[in-house]
């Protein structure tokens, strides 16, 4: 049973075309996500609302703006938009802090490697994320120079689950969505991909991430060939 279950996936991205592969950020090339749960839980903190790990499983791949509804709506509380907009950015000033200390130690084991195999075998490498501070931790970590095209939250006005992100990074490639392979860490993510007629792999939990057609644990032993 194992076995059907993996090779039915692997037939499936054998069968089809795939030109370029679309990242995620957070949790699929560097661990930046930690350093979210830290300062939306300061803010959390600070309006007097509990922020646990499973709240914040909740806020990958949504938008900055969305995160401080979802996290205000656990409190109780209104804001209006101005309160909102000085709120995101306490929260995003504090995140900056902690990325403009990352060191090439944080990117996930095997993905660089990863991402280099894929241009030598001509492959296309794109970034998909919500995040509007992607540029500067794919500089801060030195691996900003081996995206052919980055689509973040500066690009798009609707996240994920919505596959904006996803359709803007193809177009940007020239490619239409089924020749372009995403990789994700969060249900959401998996569910944009989906919606836009993307080919998928979730990286991290298979029970997390139970609407991909495939899941691995991380690129530690994962390569080209395998696609």
């Amino acid at each position: 049973r194992i076995g059907c279950q993996v090779a039915r996936p692997l037939v499936i991205l054998r069968a089809m075309s795939v030109s370029a592969v679309i990242f995620d950020l957070d949790g699929v090339i560097v661990d930046s996500a930690k350093y979210h749960f830290l300062a939306w839980g300061r803010l959390a903190e600070s309006l007097g609302i509990p922020f646990t790990h499973e709240q914040n499983e909740s806020l990958k791949g949504v938008s900055r703006a969305d995160s401080l509804d979802r996290i205000l709506e656990c409190g109780g509380l209104e804001k209006t938009q101005q309160e909102k907009q000085t709120l995101m950015d306490r929260k995003n000033s504090w995140y900056l802090e902690f990325i403009h200390k990352m060191e090439r130690d944080e990117i996930l084991e095997g993905v660089e490697a990863f991402i280099v195999a894929l241009r030598e075998a001509g492959i296309k490498v794109a970034l998909g994320s919500s995040s509007k501070n992607a540029r500067p931790i794919l500089r801060q970590v030195g691996l900003f120079e081996l995206f052919d095209v980055i689509v973040d939250g500066t690009n798009i006005d609707r996240s994920k689950p919505d596959p904006q992100v996803f359709l803007k990074g193809a177009e940007q490639l020239g490619l239409p969505p089924v020749e372009c392979l995403v990789f994700e860490d969060a249900y959401a993510g998996i569910e944009a991909a989906t919606t836009g007629g993307f080919q998928s792999i979730g990286v991290g939990s298979a029970q997390e991430l139970s609407n991909a057609p495939r899941v691995i644990p991380g690129f530690a032993n994962f390569t080209v060939a395998d696609l």
